[in-house]
């Protein structure tokens, strides 16, 4: 239920803040229209397109939103929550497109230029364009990074970076009255690049999001530390975090626990280390996986001391750790994390195996080649 609130509250405030850029980007591009075709000016009338995809985006916003927000289902169980990132990939596309068609008008300008004619009227409506967008960009800009908000976000960057085309086109104005010059073609062509750059970086850090990114290295911490807090945990491992969404996440962490430990005691950990991860940092662990920890025989304790001090001593390994010694069927086991720096992992995990079973000949090696997906490296 808290979580419920919580989605409910973010989602209100992100299409709050969507509606208030609806109203301020459809006010300026009915003025910018009106004063670029009056003036003949070809940047302020791309400058009043840009307002017009600006208020796009912040529909788009809205949709995603609302759409991001239905109930998981038996076809999408884990929920909608990524619907947000194909909301933000669609802006960053709208924002390409207005690059490229404004870089296209911009150079038949260019060709065929026409001389711009500015009034008094004209400059201060652009000026207080100019204002306008700083304020509405930060405040969006600030909204979205305040409630995780990718669409806000990039809408945010965009009016601030309208707010830079708008300023421009002030300066051609200032040129042309002093100088006679008209650089408004020229400036229009500027102003597309500029554009087509903003909606190629937001779709590049969207796709990437898409694609799985690895997870915030301050929760993954944080998620282990809690996970250590339980005294009856020796270790915490292989954090693996699935975003399903902006602050949606389900994951599963192996711990080391004493071999003593029985089904019952078990169980009653794991679900208790559940509760506490959920209520804490908003994480489902859908898995917690259990290895086992020698702690009957100071010999086999040893060996673990031996075994790490080896092991981690070979360049671009980074962690060792599930060690387990079982006598009775001769067989040592543990996992090993290897760096992506390394040119070849295979060739690193070879030379641990032979390392490890010349120390160890009678024993039969059980040795996983691990990965780190949740800290940096």
């Amino acid at each position: 239920m808290k979580e419920q609130t919580q989605n409910v509250s973010r989602d209100k405030v992100i299409v709050r803040t969507s509606i208030i850029g609806i109203a301020a980007n459809l006010f300026l591009a009915g003025f910018k229209a009106a004063v670029g075709l009056l003036s003949h000016s070809i940047a302020i009338v791309l400058d009043a397109v840009n307002n017009l995809s600006d208020a796009a985006s912040s529909i788009i916003t809205i949709i995603g939103t609302k759409l991001a927000g239905k109930s998981p289902d038996k076809k999408h169980p884990f929920g909608y929550g990524r619907v947000e990132y194909l909301s933000a990939m669609v802006i960053s596309v709208i924002v390409l497109y207005a690059g490229v068609t404004s870089l296209t008008e911009s150079v038949k300008k260019i060709i065929h230029p026409e001389t711009p004619d500015y009034s008094t009227a004209t400059l201060i409506i652009v000026a207080a364009g100019v204002l306008v967008k700083i304020v509405l960009g930060r405040f969006v800009k600030s909204v979205g990074e305040k409630v995780n908000s990718d669409s806000l976000v990039n809408s945010g960057k965009d009016a601030t970076l309208d707010s830079v085309i708008s300023a421009s086109t002030l300066v051609a104005a200032g040129i042309f009255l002093w100088k006679g010059i008209s650089l408004e073609a020229w400036l229009g062509a500027v102003i597309s690049l500029i554009i087509i750059k903003s909606g190629v970086e937001m779709l590049r850090e969207t796709l990437s999001k898409v694609l799985g990114e690895r997870a915030d290295a301050e929760l993954a911490q944080e998620i282990k530390k809690t996970v250590l807090s339980f005294p009856e945990v020796n270790g915490a491992y292989d954090l693996v975090l699935n975003n399903y969404g902006p602050d949606t996440f389900n994951g599963s962490v192996h711990i080391e626990i004493p071999d003593t430990y029985t089904a019952d005691q078990i169980d009653e950990l794991l679900r208790t280390i559940s509760v506490t991860v959920y209520q804490k940092h908003n994480v489902i662990l859908t898995a917690i996986g259990v290895y086992s920890q020698n702690t009957t025989d100071e010999g086999r304790l040893q060996m673990q001391q031996a075994v790490y001090k080896e092991v981690l001593a070979v360049e671009h390994v980074l962690q060792v750790h599930a060690f387990y010694v079982n006598e009775e069927k001769k067989t040592l086991r543990f996992d090993v994390v290897v760096s992506f720096d390394a040119k070849d992992r295979a060739a690193v995990y070879q030379q641990i195996c032979e390392k490890v079973q010349a120390m160890y000949p009678d024993y039969t090696l059980q040795i996983a080649l691990d990965t780190d997906f949740s800290e940096s490296e």
